[in-house]
């Protein structure tokens, strides 16, 4: 089982890769960030906004976030200004830190029912089997956005989570 503190360090190490993929990203014109890429959420913009749209998905289930609109298929659109988008990615990562702060191993332990859209039906989990996809979703999304962004002819900063964090600072 994971513990807290690997949620803490996982949460720190999302908050600073999404800075570093924002800020390539904002290197692009709007356009070539909107551009159809044949990515699964065609374009940077859309992957940015669909895991922005996972992470309040799953942050409403674990901490009562409001919830996004319904709908992966919408999700690509969810914030159509990239300025708004960067944003409100900033909130939700420091959110995001501040709700990992806070997690127990009691807590991980226990289960989450919810109903899942993607699946219809109500479905039930042990929560630390939900936080570690939760952050593996960021992840994988991250680093489709971060091919998408280098073949658009930005390079993104180093992903090296042992190298990039101040785990000292983060008391880990």
């Amino acid at each position: 089982m994971i513990s807290p503190d690997w949620c803490r360090l996982m949460a720190a190490y999302n908050a600073e890769m999404n800075r570093r993929l924002y800020a390539a990203a904002a290197e692009l014109p709007d356009a070539a960030r909107r551009q159809e890429r044949g990515a699964w959420f065609g374009s940077i913009h859309g992957t940015l906004c669909h895991l922005l749209w996972g992470d309040r998905q799953w942050m409403s289930r674990f901490a009562g976030w409001d919830p996004p609109p319904p709908g992966i298929p919408n999700s690509p659109g969810l914030i159509h200004d990239f300025d708004e988008l960067r944003a409100a990615r900033s909130e939700a990562d420091a959110r995001i830190e501040a709700w990992a702060a806070t997690l127990t191993p009691d807590w991980l332990a226990g289960e989450l029912t919810w109903f899942s859209g993607a699946s219809q039906k109500q479905m039930t989990d042990r929560r630390w089997v939900l936080v570690t996809h939760l952050f593996n979703h960021q992840t994988h999304h991250r680093g489709q956005a971060h091919d998408l962004i280098t073949q658009a002819g930005v390079r993104p900063a180093a992903t090296d989570l042992p190298w990039i964090l101040d785990r000292k600072a983060l008391g880990l």
